[in-house]
């Protein structure tokens, strides 16, 4: 029998129920990210961020837009399959890592909505270890806590607009 062996740096996962078709959520999220997205903290403008931009391509951006025009880049689209999917490279932290949002049909109006954030191992224990939006880092936890925060309020958004 094969030893198993833990992931040093797993993924974060975290998923939502939303009381929304599935196109109607996948809509919302990429959308109109820009309304509902918390960007203070989880952005690099905080408040001076106006929009948040997905460009729905592979090899498209995602950026937010600051008040003064100025563009800084979250990252870039690796995969597009509306309403399914989208997979995009996540340039917020030290190293480039990747973001997977699947929704997933369970009714007419009940999607659930996961979130797959991988490639830590590009990063080295001192970048682990910084603060991003939420102090704590990757091993202190607060990955988990900001993707939960972002997908409840890009759940409450599709529900308002169903």
């Amino acid at each position: 029998m094969a030893e198993v062996v833990a992931l040093r740096r797993p993924p974060v996962r975290q998923s939502v129920l939303v009381r929304s078709p599935r196109s109607h959520t996948f809509d919302t999220f990429v959308g109109t990210m820009g309304t509902w997205w918390p960007v203070n903290p989880f952005s690099a403008g905080k408040d001076r961020v106006r929009d948040v931009t997905v460009e729905r391509r592979i090899g498209g951006r995602v950026y937010e837009t600051w008040a003064d025009g100025t563009q800084v880049d979250w990252g870039e689209m690796l995969a597009w399959e509306p309403p399914e999917l989208f997979a995009m490279t996540w340039a917020i932290v030290s190293a480039l890592t990747e973001v997977e949002l699947t929704f997933a049909e369970l009714g007419p109006a009940l999607t659930r909505v996961s979130v797959l954030h991988s490639g830590w191992e590009k990063l080295s224990d001192e970048q682990l270890a910084e603060a991003c939006a939420l102090p704590g880092g990757y091993l202190g936890g607060s990955f988990d806590k900001g993707w939960a925060i972002i997908l409840g309020r890009m759940a409450e958004a599709a529900e308002g607009s169903a």
